[in-house]
């Protein structure tokens, strides 16, 4: 058996995230040197001939153009099936041939109906799936689906994907943490006031009202994205990064991390209104359409948390997600304590020190307190800057690398799932219950009032 992938089979090749996300990734791997030859599968329910497929895979891979994407998308093919159904499943599986990759691009009911039907059946050998976020849809579903994926296959050839997670990320932010001295050990509630991960951004609904509608921010980036990159800020030092020390280290910080307050209220929601971006005239959420007002769904979610443990006990964790946001950041923003004591006749800077480690752009940002130019008795911050190197692969590129080269280390693993829909689970109780209020705030704005 080799210890690649020889046959990529993506289920659901006629959704937005095959066309947007999937096959770019896969072009800008194939252009890389680690891209080596696969053959493509799309699968789907509708008829499609083999040129109309052919077309997609050329136009998804026209920005990324490589010798070896012309050789899979020529030979890439599509097939119908339904993929509920045991008996359209082994006919897809018997065309693919080699080590084979099933790519559940599905929405979470459809990938546990199709992983459902996969277990009534002989699977291949060294087959591995790649299940997209959300993985289930509560915690409930998202234990039932790991018990039934652990009868299937052992969890080395189970990706669950968070392309949040790519190679440059991972790296960018344990090299920080764990490759400087002057860093470790100020992460530590002895040092830190609170830390804030935020991802906001200017896109607005885009046509997603199909998925989203039915998951908000909560689910789609706090619950899926934001929960592992918290894990990363703050775990113990890992002694490698081999796929089991690196994901028991985010394991087990995760497994102590909960909200602030037990009853979810330790959390905020809000839609956007009406409003303006970059000039571009953009309606209230609940008039996308495809939207049900009636769902209340939320389009910006924060969520306070903490870590009970010796390192960070008594330190507020702030996540937040937001869309349709006027300015667009992804950060981790580190704002530590107040030194014991300033020397009498030193007057402090306006504003506490903060570390920044941004993932979109990959760069770092150290506020270092420095005597002023004009008055030297006053303090004033000035920042040290560092980009990061970019990777070479897009963050799709990275996770299929992962998949194709059957390396485990950047896909979720099963307990870390659950933990995350653990940690959320009261805000979504609470929500249900409408015992947090949800707002509203103007497309373009900074989201509401004091967020």
């Amino acid at each position: 058996m080799t210890d690649r992938i020889d046959t990529l089979v993506i289920l659901g090749a006629h959704g937005d995230l095959t066309s947007r996300l999937l096959l770019p990734g896969l072009a800008s791997l194939l252009a890389s040197t680690r891209g080596a030859s696969i053959n493509l599968i799309g699968v789907d329910r509708g008829d499609v001939a083999d040129s109309e497929w052919h077309k997609k895979v050329d136009e998804a891979f026209a920005a990324t153009p490589s010798a070896l994407a012309r050789e899979v998308a020529g030979k890439s093919r599509y097939l119908r099936a339904d993929v509920t159904n045991e008996d359209d499943l082994a006919a897809v599986l018997a065309e693919a041939p080699g080590r084979v990759a099933l790519y559940f691009a599905l929405p979470p009911a459809v990938t546990i109906a199709a992983c459902t039907a996969l277990s009534t059946m002989t699977l291949p050998a060294g087959i591995s799936f790649a299940l997209e976020k959300p993985f289930g849809t509560d915690l409930r579903t998202a234990k039932s689906l790991n018990r039934l994926l652990q009868k299937m296959l052992p969890e080395h050839q189970v990706f669950r994907v968070d392309h949040f997670l790519g190679k440059s990320t991972v790296l960018n932010m344990i090299g920080v943490r764990f490759a400087n001295r002057i860093f470790e050990p100020l992460f530590s509630a002895e040092n830190v006031e609170k830390v804030e991960i935020v991802f906001d951004e200017s896109l607005a609904l885009e046509n997603r009202a199909g998925y989203y509608d039915k998951a908000g921010a909560l689910v789609d980036m706090i619950q899926s994205h934001l929960l592992l990159v918290l894990a990363l800020a703050t775990m113990e030092p890992p002694a490698s990064l081999d796929a089991d020390d690196l994901r028991g280290a985010m394991a087990q910080v995760l497994r102590a991390t909960s909200m602030k307050t037990k009853n979810g209220t330790s959390s905020r929601r809000a839609r956007y209104a009406a409003g303006t971006i970059n000039g571009r005239s953009l309606p209230a959420y609940t008039d996308e359409d495809g939207v049900d007002a009636s769902r209340k769904t939320e389009t910006l979610a924060e969520v306070t948390l903490e870590i009970a443990n010796w390192r960070w006990a008594g330190v507020p964790f702030l996540l937040r997600s937001g869309k349709a946001l006027g300015d667009a950041k992804q950060e981790v923003v580190v704002t530590f304590k107040e030194v014991p004591h300033l020397p009498t006749g030193l007057t402090p800077a306006p504003v506490p020190s903060r570390l920044r480690m941004s993932m979109k752009p990959a760069a770092v940002d150290i506020d270092l307190m420095i005597n002023g130019e004009g008055d030297p008795f006053t303090l004033e911050p000035s920042i040290l800057h560092a980009d990061f190197g970019a990777g070479d692969l897009s963050a799709y590129g990275e996770v299929l690398a992962g998949l194709l080269e059957c390396d485990p280390t950047l896909s979720v693993r099963g307990d870390v799932a659950e933990e995350c829909w653990r940690i959320i689970a009261p805000a979504l109780a609470a929500w249900r219950k409408d015992a947090v209020e949800l707002e509203e705030y103007p497309a373009g704005s900074s989201g509401p009032g004091a967020s």
